[in-house]
């Protein structure tokens, strides 16, 4: 912009003030404000010349100059401020090294393991703001943020080191992530969830590898505290699978689950969302969702119970990964890795009151803790299956991710790796026994060719003939209880133009922005 300040006025052009095409309010334009704050000794009146005089005694006629200051017109008070200023920080980890980890994943190991970008939640765009130095952490695999302060947690990833916590200071302006004090040992190895409890004095965590599982001590500053409790399933026996020579996690053939089964392997750690004394263990390598009552004061988990994450079919292993509660609902939903299926269960509260009630009543840590097994009942009963990929497509060519419910609480979303896709089901909350799922679609990730899919495309199609079919879609979903996707629902399609008014023409690019808009909504 300081270059308008310099272009000369026309020749018998009148006296010019520019206005600057920014918000000189926002406290990011300190900069700007300087630049402006000196330019108001500025003339800007100028002769024929385009040369702008220095004092009245230069002017060859003898008139006065008359020196102005910028004026600012409104529009350029009002522009928007600048994205990297307002809005949610988005912190990104990354894999360092993929040798130390039990998966093999795709694209290439990061230099720096972490970034923070700021979302515009206008139009959804991220705005680079920070990146860490080099080596500032090995393999950070899971993040959780603090529920009050700018503190982020993270945990390192290896099946050849000890896992570590992290706790990064985030500064809110800046979106520089440092270091609040320094890591503590995760007491196993490859670290893959973090569960902050809601009192936030506590954290817990699960290690891949070795499946233990264990508590840390959160101070009020957010800085981490001791290690109050390490629990090992396998009661301490040695493992099958080798660190150094083992199957790549993340396929799903015979010979990778039969190892992949044969020792556990705890994959997440989730508290109930009313009191968070029973915490919830999905067991990818048993198949088995663990049960344990957590005591806040001691940090300690003491087991009550197993649940089957699942039926199984064609003898193919479950393979729990993670679990997420319905938001003011008594229902869970699980999604098993391996088998691709989401189960889904209710929850029982008076059975945990009950065990609340016996670890409350007994003396000892000892007592408690006998008062617990005898008794632990199941909190978490299976009434419905169902399927994240279509009946059709290899079971062992696909693992299911990541499982979330939307913030509408409409809609259960898991991602499919391996088909490629994310996989949506709808609630339905007047069903009984519980909010049972139906599906909606299942989106495959398509790219710029709509060539990417098996049948002919939905963008081919006329517009009407797109939309009679969305309509049977949608009324055959709303009314059908499905145990898998179908792949009439795949590929969705938008809404048409107006009969009477023909759609404009597109552009190349227009169109190929539409097919993959129609295929990856």
């Amino acid at each position: 912009n300081a270059e308008l300040w310099r272009q000369p006025c026309p020749p018998n052009s009148p006296s010019t003030a520019m206005s600057i095409p920014f918000s000189l309010s926002e406290a990011g334009f300190e900069g700007s404000r300087s630049l402006v704050s000196g330019l108001h000794n500025v003339a800007l009146q100028t002769d024929n010349g385009g040369r702008a005089p220095t004092s009245s005694s230069d002017d060859s006629d003898g008139a006065d100059v008359v020196e102005q200051r910028p004026q600012f017109s409104p529009s350029a008070m009002a522009y928007p401020s600048p994205p990297h200023m307002h809005g949610p920080i988005v912190a990104v980890s990354c894999y360092t090294c993929f040798a130390d980890l039990a998966h093999g994943p795709r694209g290439v190991e990061a230099q720096r393991s972490f970034w923070t970008f700021r979302l515009n939640l206008n139009d959804g765009t991220l705005t680079l703001l920070s990146a860490v130095p080099k080596g500032f952490a090995h393999n950070p695999a899971f993040t959780r943020c603090h529920p009050s302060l700018n503190v982020v947690y993270s945990c390192t990833e290896s099946v050849r080191h000890e896992g570590q916590v992290l706790a990064l200071q985030l500064d809110s302006r800046s979106g520089e992530l440092t270091e609040l004090c320094p890591p503590v040992s995760a007491g196993g190895w490859s670290t893959c969830y973090l569960t902050i409890h809601k009192s936030a004095r506590r954290l817990l965590l699960v290690n891949y590898w070795d499946s233990t599982i264990c508590t840390l001590e959160l101070l009020p500053s957010g800085k981490l505290g001791r290690r109050l409790c390490v629990y090992d399933p396998k009661g301490g026996r040695t493992m099958k699978a080798s660190a150094d020579r083992h199957v790549n996690h993340s396929m799903n053939d015979e010979r990778a689950q039969a190892e992949r089964q044969s020792d556990p392997h705890s994959h997440a750690i989730v508290l109930e969302p009313s009191a968070g004394t029973i915490a919830y263990v999905p067991d990818l390598g048993m198949d088995v969702i663990r049960q344990f009552h957590f005591d806040e004061e001691t940090g300690v988990v003491t087991p009550c119970g197993v649940i089957r994450s699942g039926v199984k079919r064609a003898g193919r292993g479950l393979g729990p990964r993670y679990l997420i509660f319905a938001k003011a609902l008594p229902t869970c939903y699980v999604v098993n890795e391996l088998s691709s299926q989401v189960g889904v269960f209710t929850y029982d509260a008076g059975v945990a009151a009950s065990i609340e009630s016996a670890w409350a009543g007994a003396g000892s840590v000892e007592a408690k803790q006998a008062a617990v097994c005898a008794a632990a009942e199941p909190t978490l009963t299976l009434v419905q299956t169902v399927a994240t990929i279509p009946d059709a497509f290899p079971v062992e060519m696909n693992t299911c991710g990541r499982i979330t419910i939307h913030p509408s609480g409409d809609f259960v979303v898991t991602s499919n790796r391996g088909h490629d896709s994310v996989c949506v089901h709808r609630l339905h909350t007047l069903s009984s026994p519980s909010p049972l799922l139906f599906i909606v679609i299942a989106a495959r990730f398509a790219c710029t060719a709509c060539t990417a899919t098996r049948r002919r495309p939905a963008c081919s199609r006329s517009p009407a003939s797109s939309t009679r079919a969305a309509r049977r879609r949608a009324t055959s979903s709303s009314t059908r209880r499905g145990s898998g996707c179908s792949s009439r629902t795949k590929t969705p399609t938008l809404a048409p133009s107006s009969p009477s008014t023909p759609p404009p023409a597109a552009s190349p690019t227009q169109a190929t922005r539409t097919r993959c808009r129609r295929q990856i909504l």
